[in-house]
């Protein structure tokens, strides 16, 4: 296995979920072992060294990868949802998306100052889920944070909306219409 098969494995869905997008789907990575074992590998020998002691899975699809990483890395999982879906006192960030606004909460017992922190999702494209979450994480005071993502859609330059000190780690990238 290796980069580009790993590319190959991807689902790409035209129109979806709205005419003119190409989305990418990673269930296709999910479901093939080969696949999710080169993810977790490949994840896990980048960030082994670096002292992750939370791992940030954001909904729904960054719950899946960002769970087996925290388990190798030895790390707990948080999860950052949508309103509504964490029982107890939350912290949240809005932010804006194409249409309308959106919001990220995670458990306000969550995180620490003593933290070091990988915030994971399925996609890099505009990067506002990804910038909004960064700053809510950055309130609870956390000793570092480092940003991953399985696809990067490099066309859209969701990276260029980090501060620059943020290490962004993506497995795969594409061009918009690959």
């Amino acid at each position: 296995m290796n980069k580009k098969e790993l590319l190959e494995n991807v689902r790409t869905i035209p129109d979806f979920p709205i005419k003119g997008i190409l989305f990418y789907d990673v269930t296709t990575l999910f479901k093939n072992a080969k696949c999710l074992k080169y993810m977790v590998d490949d994840l896990y020998d980048y960030y082994k060294d670096k002292g992750i002691t939370k791992v940030v899975g954001i909904e729904s699809r960054g719950f899946v990868l960002g769970g087996a990483i925290a388990e190798k890395l030895n790390a707990g999982l948080i999860m950052a949802r949508k309103p509504g879906k964490l029982p107890a006192e939350v912290m949240e960030e809005t932010y804006d998306k194409e249409y309308g606004k959106d919001t990220i909460q995670i458990h306000k017992d969550a995180l620490s100052k003593d933290d070091i922190v990988l915030l994971h999702d399925d996609l890099l494209a505009t990067g506002g889920t990804m910038a909004a979450c960064e700053r809510l994480v950055k309130q609870f005071g956390v000793k570092k944070i480092y940003v991953n993502f399985i696809i990067e859609i490099e066309d859209l330059k969701g990276r260029e909306i980090f501060p620059k000190d943020i290490d962004i780690h993506t497995l795969l990238s594409v061009h918009e219409h690959n």
